[in-house]
């Protein structure tokens, strides 16, 4: 039987606050001034809680030291500085303390694996800043190939999704005066030649869905206004959006694509002239597909449904990677033949992929433990060999050159620092070539996977990082992390801030792998859409009542984090099961599930939570886990800490601002925190972040370490 986290007196609760509850649960839109993003009334609630969470928080004295050893792994020259090729020259963002806004800049392979590299800078991004009186946060460059002289860069002010777009000249290394330029907005550019763009962009309010992104796809010719680009594509308003893609072979054949994506998880790819002429062509595809290379003539994808192409007695199952000759299909219209590359199991997923000119890679994951193979194609059949990697870790693909045979992965685990290795040219051996300190002690501390059995008897796996000793000798304060979202995997990584400010510290760090990830394939996610989705939640709580089951900690010690989709999840369980948690953190979150659809990038999530305007069942679903409308008056709650972002233009600070809001006129313990900058990851540069971890730390601290030894 648990024990209850939360007991104590009933609380005084005011008329007022019973009578706005009571209209929040009837489903009246109070609370509507919290959606003006920068509304003086909204900014001036953030801004009073702000000063009481940090009047507490940066009180302690933990807050600074843990705020400094965050500062130090953040802005520290060991990290690894991971690259992208292009034209043989390693390219690399970098942000440390001098440099805030970052440094964009590039070196050559045998440079960058000496001991001593050379870094050439192309672009200060702080001196940019200072110039031009922006907060500019980087958001990535697209260069044209072979030559990459001509460059789209993109810069956000702020970190919010929406951004400017400028072309970049690598010969005279400034911005190109008259050249290509779009204006903020949620946009994006593919080049096909030098002296034209595919563009899609949200600037004309004709032109953009109900989730705010483009759909409509124009060619634009230098020297013309962005007004007079002509229209080669165009979706639909009801589409989530509408992107311009470029394809390209190692030999420089390349295809330009429209993904026009219908709703978050099904979409048509159309194939666009690289002229004035030509008309756009659907590929026969499935709409739950994943283009994920182009592999000499080979187009890879993977399939999230099950597929039987028109006219064929084949079926190729759900979560199958597969290819087929693009030359075909680009010259037909029809689909080529279909060739299976790689088929997981029940427990295996795929995760990235990288082309090089002779290689396939692709990182396949077993019961969420990684592994990297190499796949060729010879005489119309594909091949493939494991490459040996460390054991029991996390395998990703950093970078793979399609015009070369270079490659990087990375492999770390929770007490494994990332480890940076080149692969071999014939594929069949890793080179180290950086890897991270150990930032933290690992003295004594141990990972284990294991098992708990969801409501429905599905097999829930998660990791515990602890020191087995410590636990024996009894529970201890423990921080559970989970997502449960649009088939977003979580692997085993190596967090030195998680490890130095919490482990070593004396906490348990969990990580479930619940349904509506992707570490089991497409499946996996989509066990848990729309009404189906109290199976993530269950999930969770199964996960959290075998850790306390199992001695591993108690529900006053035991803290549930999580951000975006996660912070559903943590507010989830902070109405459904107030009584196995000692305190949740609800990061950037989604809390209001009756209007999620209506604000910001909201409406483009409906394919996960369902249709509240269209679908009674969905609707009456998402009331009944909505965390906003399910807050008793009278219910003993743990400690609360929302954090969210002023600059977030895709989950709507309202979120956090209505349970904020809420909470605190029920006189529940609550914590509040809206960085004004920083977007959806709330922190704009490595001080900020620095700052919200030790925010984080500190109040898990605070709850559940501080009188619960």
């Amino acid at each position: 039987m648990l024990t209850a986290a939360h007991a104590g007196e009933p609380r005084a609760v005011s008329d007022e606050a019973r009578a706005l509850n009571a209209a929040i649960q009837a489903e009246e839109e109070r609370l509507l001034w919290t959606e003006e993003v920068e509304g003086d009334e909204a900014l001036a609630f953030a801004t009073a809680q702000n000063e009481r969470s940090l009047a507490r928080l940066q009180a302690d004295p933990r807050y600074q030291q843990l705020f400094d050893s965050a500062l130090e792994i953040l802005e520290s020259d060991a990290r690894i500085p991971y690259v992208g090729v292009r034209g043989g020259e390693l390219w690399n963002f970098w942000r440390d303390a001098n440099n805030r806004h970052g440094l964009w800049r590039r070196t050559t392979l045998d440079s960058y694996m000496s001991d001593a590299t050379e870094w050439d800078i192309v672009l200060d991004v702080d001196a940019l800043a200072a110039a031009e009186g922006k907060n500019w946060v980087w958001q990535g460059s697209n260069c044209l190939s072979p030559e990459y002289r001509h460059c789209m860069i993109t810069l956000s002010d702020g970190g919010s999704d929406a951004a400017h777009i400028r072309e970049w000249d690598m010969q005279t290394r400034s911005f190109v005066e008259d050249g290509f330029v779009i204006p903020e907005t949620k946009g994006t550019a593919s080049w096909i030649d030098e002296n034209t763009l595919l563009i899609a962009t949200a600037l004309d309010p004709e032109e953009v869905t109900t989730s705010g992104y483009p759909f409509v796809v124009k060619r634009w010719t230098r020297g013309t206004p962005i007004e007079t680009a002509e229209t080669v594509f165009s979706g639909a308003a009801g589409d989530v959006g509408v992107w311009p893609s470029r394809f390209q072979q190692a030999d420089g054949t390349f295809y330009l694509l429209a993904t026009q994506a219908e709703t978050f998880f099904e979409s048509v790819y159309w194939l666009l002239p690289d002229n004035a002429q030509g008309e756009p062509i659907a590929l026969p595809l499935p709409r739950k597909v994943s283009p994920r290379a182009l592999f000499g003539d080979q187009l890879v994808f993977s399939i999230e449904e099950d597929w039987t192409p028109e006219g064929s007695a084949t079926t190729y199952p759900q979560g199958a990677v597969l290819s087929l000759s693009m030359s075909e299909l680009a010259a037909t219209g029809e689909l080529p033949a279909i060739e299976t590359v790689f088929v997981p199991n029940e427990r295996q997923s795929v995760g990235g992929t990288g082309a090089t000119a002779n290689h396939l890679f692709m990182v396949i994951n077993d019961n969420v433990v990684g592994s990297l193979w190499a796949f060729t194609r010879e005489g119309g059949s594909w091949q493939r060999r494991q490459i040996e990697t460390p054991v029991n870790t996390s395998i990703s693909i950093v970078t793979a050159d399609d015009q070369s045979d270079l490659a990087f992965v990375t492999a770390q685990g929770y007490l494994t620092p990332d480890t940076l290795y080149a692969v071999s040219e014939d594929a069949t051996e890793l080179t180290p070539a950086r890897s991270l300190p150990d930032w933290f002690d690992t003295t004594g501390l141990a990972v284990e996977q294991r098992e708990a059995v969801s409501r429905d008897g599905t097999r829930v796996p998660y990791f515990v990082v602890h020191n087995p000793s410590a636990t024996i000798s009894g529970p201890q304060p423990t921080l559970l992390y989970a997502y449960g979202g649009f088939q977003v995997s979580l692997n085993p990584s190596y967090s030195g801030t998680m490890g130095r400010l919490w482990l070593e510290n004396g906490g348990v760090y969990v990580l479930a792998n619940i349904r509506g990830g992707g570490e089991f394939g497409p499946a996996w996610h989509q066990a848990g859409l729309t009404v189906n989705r109290q199976r993530i939640f269950d999930d969770l709580i199964a996960v959290s009542e075998a850790l306390v089951e199992d001695g591993i900690t108690t529900p006053a010690q035991l803290g549930v984090m999580g951000g975006s989709n996660g912070g559903l999840l943590t507010g989830v369980m902070y109405t459904q099961r107030p009584d196995l948690f000692g305190a949740v953190i609800s990061q950037v979150p989604l809390l209001d599930m009756m209007r999620f659809h209506t604000m910001l990038a909201g409406a483009s999530w409906q394919a996960e939570y369902g249709f509240p305007d269209e679908n009674p069942e969905e609707r009456a679903f998402l009331r009944s886990i909505s965390p906003l409308h399910n807050v008793d008056a009278d219910t003993h709650y743990p400690p609360l800490f929302l954090l969210t972002s002023t600059k977030d233009d895709r989950v709507h600070p309202a979120h956090a601002r209505k349970m904020a809001y809420l909470t605190d006129q029920l006189g529940l313990d609550m914590l509040y925190y809206e960085n004004m900058a920083g977007g959806h990851s709330a922190a704009a540069n490595l001080r900020e972040t620095a700052n919200r971890l030790a925010l984080e730390y500190t109040f898990l601290m605070q709850t559940l370490m501080d009188g619960n030894e």
